[in-house]
């Protein structure tokens, strides 16, 4: 099944193969637009992957240098990329059985390959560990932030979960180190319109009806911090970042609201103090109750 559903090229090295889709055009040759679609890759590595039965569409047919056009269609090939650095952190197996997979993720580490982060990733790191190719996960959380992710170990069953989320059946809990003013009372709810911003990575506050909303809790204080419970009840993208930012509570060493270190590298002294705590569902094929909590904590700075 795994083969088929990527035209017949299986998973390689805990990767599946990526998918483009064809527009409508004018291209000579699926080479031509191939060269066009990824101009950072070269027609050379096309025509070598190609001559290593590489590239297919979605009929499992091999694309030949010189094989015409067709648009409105899916091509399938091997993604590659220089060697990657390994993330020295390692993530944490807490659970498994016929149905999900449950991984205590550390900082740093992407949930799914993107960018620059292939072999890198929580998904292919499990994936080539468990030896389980149809292994997919059910929600994400930001690269930067550590804690509880959920995965689904047979593919067929990871909608019915996703489900879950989408009707905020699931509940989530995450902790946060963050500034501590005593002009803002606790708790408190943040609901607010969030968008894309400027740029694109980073989601912004705008006027309108909300589509976010957190509860958010006062757990301790040290000094000029504090740890906070947060509870979103929604799930946008970078939404609890943007809700402490803007109570004028920036998450300690968030780099993104606000921007206080242009620099793409990443220093892993500082990872930024958010944690996906524990997560708790109705199980839909056991109808178990399932609660899961991290083992890891979130540090205060050193005065």
């Amino acid at each position: 099944m795994e083969a088929h559903k990527f035209g017949g090229l299986p998973t390689r090295d805990g990767v599946s193969p990526s998918c483009v889709s064809l527009p409508s055009g004018d291209w000579s040759t699926f080479t031509d637009f191939l060269v066009q679609r990824f101009p950072e890759i070269s027609r050379e590595v096309w025509l070598q992957r190609m001559a290593a039965a590489e590239v297919v569409d979605e009929f499992g047919q091999a694309v030949t240098p010189q094989r015409a056009y067709r648009g409105h269609m899916r091509l399938y090939y091997y993604r590659a990329l220089p060697p990657e650095t390994r993330i020295p952190f390692d993530e944490n197996l807490l659970f498994q059985d016929e149905h999900l997979v449950v991984v205590d993720k550390p900082h740093f580490l992407p949930v799914t390959p993107s960018g620059h982060y292939l072999q890198e990733t929580l998904l292919v790191r499990l994936k080539n560990r468990l030896g389980l190719n149809g292994l997919s996960p059910i929600h994400r959380i930001d690269r930067e932030t550590a804690g509880i992710v959920l995965f689904s170990v047979k593919p067929q069953e990871r909608a019915a979960y996703q489900d879950l989320f989408r009707q905020r059946t699931v509940d989530k809990l995450y902790e946060a180190i963050a500034p501590w003013r005593t002009d803002i009372s606790f708790p408190r709810v943040s609901r607010s319109r969030i968008v894309e911003g400027q740029p694109f990575f980073r989601q912004a506050e705008v006027d309108g009806p909300p589509n976010s909303e957190t509860l958010i809790e006062l757990l301790e204080t040290r000094g000029t911090l504090a740890r906070y419970s947060l509870s979103p009840v929604t799930g946008k993208k970078h939404q609890l970042r943007v809700h402490m930012y803007a109570l004028g509570l920036p998450i300690v060493n968030d780099r993104v609201y606000p921007p206080l270190d242009p620099t793409p590298e990443d220093d892993y002294r500082f990872p930024l103090q958010l944690l996906a705590q524990a997560i708790s569902f109705d199980d839909p094929f056991t109808s178990e109750r399932r609660q899961f909590s991290s083992r890891r904590k979130l540090d205060f700075p050193e005065p």
